[in-house]
């Protein structure tokens, strides 16, 4: 699930309108996915987390993401686009 937000920033002097892509989707990974995984967070400019229940770790950091249990499905949250990045996470996805 993809959503963009529009929010208008208001100042005295200025009048903005910021579109702001959020995304979320739910992944599989593999131990041996993690390294690229990883690799494909670093590359962005900004936050990404994955999350198990109650656990929530940065998805640029790959202590972190071993940290999690990979033998469940992963939710990934992030807050920008990288055309590369979500392709990436296409490939992982799994149906809900």
């Amino acid at each position: 699930m993809d959503t963009i937000s529009r929010y208008i920033v208001m100042s005295p002097k200025w009048r903005k309108e910021v579109a702001i892509m959020f995304g979320k989707k739910t992944i599989m990974l593999k131990p041996s996915q993690v390294q690229d995984f990883v690799n494909a967070a670093t590359k962005c400019d900004f936050d990404i987390d994955i999350y198990y229940n109650r656990y929530v770790v940065d998805a640029k950091s790959i202590l972190g993401v071993f940290g999690l249990d990979l033998t469940k499905a992963l939710t990934v949250e992030y807050n920008g686009y990288n055309e590369e990045f979500e392709q990436y996470l296409q490939s992982l996805a799994i149906a809900c």
